[in-house]
Parts: C-alpha cells; structure tokens; sequence
C-alpha cells in the first residue's frame, strides 16, 4: 500500500505574542504542491506575521512547521531561513539596483553557468521580459518589475513561495493581468504558494483554499466559493462585500421581518439576530399600482420604499432606499445603468436562498 503524500507545506498550532498579546493564535493549515493558499484578512490580524515565521525571519513562540513531512521549525529546532527551499516575495520587489534584468533573476541560483543562463532565459521569456535582459530595475515600469520579481522568486525552484501583499504597489488597472499571468506561471511550475493579502478580490480570483483570519485566529477556511456563500459569521460575509441588515427576534422558532417570516429552528425565543444580504440579491420593482406583488417562496413578501440616491459605478448601479417600515437605509445594485430620481416608490424583495442569518452580537 502506499503511503500518503504529505503536504508540501503544513503548519501546526502556531502562535506568537508581542507585548502579552497574541499576534498568531493557535493558526493550523496545509499548502499542497500546486496549491495557492491565501491568508486574508484586515491589516493586524496576524497574516503576516505567520508567513515571516513560515519564511523563517520570525520565531514562534510555540507550534511547528513541516515541509514535505519534514521538521523545519518548533521552538527546539530551527531550519535556516535559506535552506528552506522556500521563495519569497514582497510587495515592494526589493530588486537590486545596481543589477540588471538577467542578473537578478540569476541572482540566487548555484551550480553551472550554462544551465543558469537557460533557466534565466527561460523564465523571462515566459513572463515577458526578454527585450529587458539586460535593463536596470530603475528603466522598468511597476509591471514589469513585478514580473522581473516573479522570476527571481521562482528562479531556484523553490518548493514553497511566500507572497506579501505582491500587487498592492501597482496600478489598479494593471493588477487583474498581472495576478492572472503570476497565477498561469505559479500553476505551470507546481510551486506550492502562500499568499497574503487585506483585498478580498485578489484572494478570489487566485487562491484554490482561503484562510480568513480575525484576530490572529482562522475563524473560516475553504475554497473561495464556499466563504463567499457561505459565511461563518455577520463579520466574515461583510468582508466579501457590502451587505444589509436586518435586526429581528426569536419568537417561535421564528424571525418576522417586513420580507416575511425567516425559519430558526433550534434557537431560544428572544434571541436577537440579524439577517444578511448582499445588495445585489435584493429585487426591486416599480410601485405603480400600490399594491405589492405577489409573494414567492423564492422572494418572500414585498417591503416598500423610496429611493434616496442613485450612482452610476460602471459595471452596475447601486441605488439606496429609505424603507417605511423604520426608515432604515438599504441597498441593491442593478447591473448596467439604473438610476431612478430620489422619491421614487419601489418595492424591494430578498432572494431568501441567499440571506444569512446569524446570532446578533
């Protein structure tokens, strides 16, 4: 029989304090080979102070890490940081100036000449960067230094790559193409990476597994699809995108709401709750007659409201509206251009399929 594959990286029980407060609490979690992991998170919640201590430029203060099955680091026995066999890149590239192209991509590699030039040579084709082989870092655009970096990082091939918020420093418009061509090199050179990174649409669109952390802990962790639709908590569906809320109370197992009653078997009565939902599962519809439409299992009742204000954003609208009920303030966004004058009376209706509802804290 043979023996199961270790991860190529895996982390237990990490923690690390500053100052008697915890940094890094009890953090576990695995990396495969070809795997992009993505530590997510607000600024200070411990992201990268664990990729430092992955990289081996921090200590923990207790927990361990393998790589391929193989003790690196716990609080007795300490790997070097260089041989790790782990990459690493930051957000500012820390290119050497006085280096060209071709000599930093080459920077850390060993052993014969020959297949050094063929492996630099190979790599700046494919992230295209041939014509500048022989430019200085100070002749490149944020782009191309990004990719210069890339190549460095990979250069060794390492098992392990470590990235540090690598995109923040460029051009909004430049970050989608280069994330997705970093992604189509990482993908060809089965490096296992781990990620770090506050913005929620970089870690969609590259990681195959998201470890959202909170507070130096993994409050949440799976495929980008799983976090998205299905939040562990109010804080963890917020981070993805702007949501409304919707205050109720238990009574009999039930939350009522001016969208109609929300099912909550097993919760105590007089238990507080708020219901969640994104501004684009909202549905609206002109109220011409005064009367409501009629309601759906899909959509549940109808509440009536008026528009506040209206914004075009390029892609969609996104339209707020002051509801009667209690004059609370929610928002839907209408792909393409909707932009309705203030006053204008609607009816708005929640895809029920796609609200949450979670214990109020």
């Amino acid at each position: 029989m043979t023996a199961p594959v270790p991860p190529r990286l895996e982390v237990q029980n990490l923690t690390r304090s500053f100052g008697g407060e915890k940094v890094v609490d009890d953090v576990s979690f695995t990396v495969s080979a070809g795997e992009v992991a993505c530590l997510l998170g607000p600024s200070g919640c411990g992201k990268s102070t664990t990729l430092r201590i992955v990289a081996g430029v921090d200590m923990q203060d207790s927990g361990s890490i393998f790589v391929d099955g193989r003790l690196i680091c716990d609080t007795v026995f300490r790997v070097p940081p260089e041989r790790r066999a782990i990459g690493l890149m930051f957000q500012d590239f820390a290119l050497f100036p006085h280096l060209t192209v071709a000599e930093n991509v080459a920077f850390g590699l060993k052993g014969r000449a020959r297949a050094n030039r063929a492996r630099v040579a190979d790599l700046l084709e494919r992230v295209r960067m041939t014509s500048h082989i022989d430019s200085y870092p100070h002749a490149l655009s944020g782009g191309e230094q990004q990719r210069v970096a890339l190549a460095r990082a990979l250069a060794p091939r390492p098992r392990i790559l470590l990235m540090d918020e690598p995109f923040s420093g460029l051009d909004e418009r430049l970050r989608d193409g280069i994330r997705d061509e970093t992604l189509g090199l990482l993908k060809d050179e089965g490096t296992a990476v781990l990620l770090v990174t506050h913005e929620p649409h970089e870690a969609m669109r590259m990681a195959d597994q998201i470890l959202l952390m909170r507070a130096g802990r993994i409050v949440q962790r799976g495929a980008p699809y799983n976090l998205y639709n299905a939040p562990v908590d109010r804080a963890a569906a917020a981070f993805f995108s702007d949501v409304n809320i919707l205050p109720g109370i238990v009574q009999g197992a039930l939350t009522d709401t001016p969208f109609g009653e929300f099912l909550m078997p097993g919760v105590p009565d007089g238990t507080p709750v708020e219901i969640v939902i994104r501004p684009q599962h909202l549905k609206i519809d002109f109220d011409r007659s005064g009367k409501p439409p009629a309601p759906t299992p899909e959509n549940g009742t109808a509440a009536h409201g008026v528009v506040q204000r209206a914004r075009f954003l390029g892609r969609e609208s996104l339209v707020e509206y002051r509801m009667d009920h209690d004059g609370s303030i929610l928002r839907a966004t209408v792909p393409g251009v909707f932009l309705p004058d203030p006053g204008t009376p609607m009816w708005l209706m929640l895809r029920r399929d796609r609200a949450f509802v979670f214990p109020r804290r």
